[in-house]
């Protein structure tokens, strides 16, 4: 049966969707070669036209269950697609901690400042001053930095991009995905219906491409920068063992897990 895309026209996960199987294209990994963890909210509803492999977790959960994918299975590529308030609300415990370990595993967060699914309440990322169902008079706390919140806990990959440019979001998720470690897109997604601020022209007049800074002090100043100029590209990436080169149950006497069950299959 054929399913259509439930978003609304003009929104922003049209664009990511586009750059996130333009990278696997080009990266050359099919629909049996990887898999895709998609969190709640409407980014979650990309698993009913995306053709590979996805799981769908519970809210707030995806790096849970995508670590887990990773450590059976080190050879695959794990990609996380997860909403501001999914990734960084419910999930904030999980992402911090998971950058701590470094899993080799590819963060997209679909960065729209609102809950899309439930109406366009405020979302962690939301500026303060700016009035959603929830926030009639306006949000009066400060934002979650997705960036300057990565690198500190110990991603090894961060970089942001913008749902309006598919070509230089297609170029960030390759990257990210090649990368070996924690990588994290903070994707800029603008949503039509509930947040008329962030538009894709207010994005358009603001956004420009960044040099990667060769420190991670210099690339927080850099993540800091918001308001009339919003840089975007990589802003942080260094070498280092992931977790799953640290477990050391998972030897060449003791196989990841999908060794040991081809035995019985």
């Amino acid at each position: 049966m054929e399913i259509k895309p439930t978003w609304c026209p003009g929104c922003g996960n049209f664009g990511i969707w586009l750059s996130l199987k333009n990278a696997l294209t080009q990266l050359n990994i099919g629909t049996d070669d990887g898999v895709v963890v998609y969190g709640v909210g409407c980014h979650g509803n990309m698993d009913d036209w995306m053709k590979m492999y996805g799981v769908a977790a519970l809210h707030g959960r995806t790096l849970p269950v995508a670590q887990g994918l990773k450590l059976a299975n080190r050879a695959l590529p794990v990609i996380v697609v997860s909403g501001d308030g999914d990734c960084l609300g419910e999930g904030g415990n999980h992402f911090i901690h998971a950058a701590k370990r470094n899993p080799d595993i590819t963060v997209l967060i679909h960065d729209n400042q609102v809950y899309g699914l439930t109406t366009g309440q405020a979302s962690p990322t939301a500026e303060a001053g700016f009035k959603t169902k929830s926030t009639p008079e306006g949000v009066f706390d400060e934002p979650v930095n997705p960036l300057t919140l990565a690198i500190t806990a110990g991603a090894t990959f961060v970089a942001r991009g913008f749902a309006g440019d598919a070509p230089g979001l297609t170029a960030l998720i390759k990257a990210a995905v090649e990368h070996k470690g924690f990588a994290v897109i903070d994707i800029l997604q603008p949503c039509v219906t509930f947040d008329k601020v962030h538009t894709y022209q207010w994005y358009r007049e603001r956004i420009y491409t960044i040099e990667t800074p060769d420190n991670k002090m210099k690339a927080l100043e850099k993540a800091m920068e918001w308001g009339n100029k919003i840089p975007v590209g990589i802003f942080y990436k260094e070498d280092k063992p992931t977790s799953e080169d640290h477990e050391a149950v998972i030897t060449a006497e003791n196989p990841p897990i999908q060794e040991l069950l081809s035995e019985f299959i």
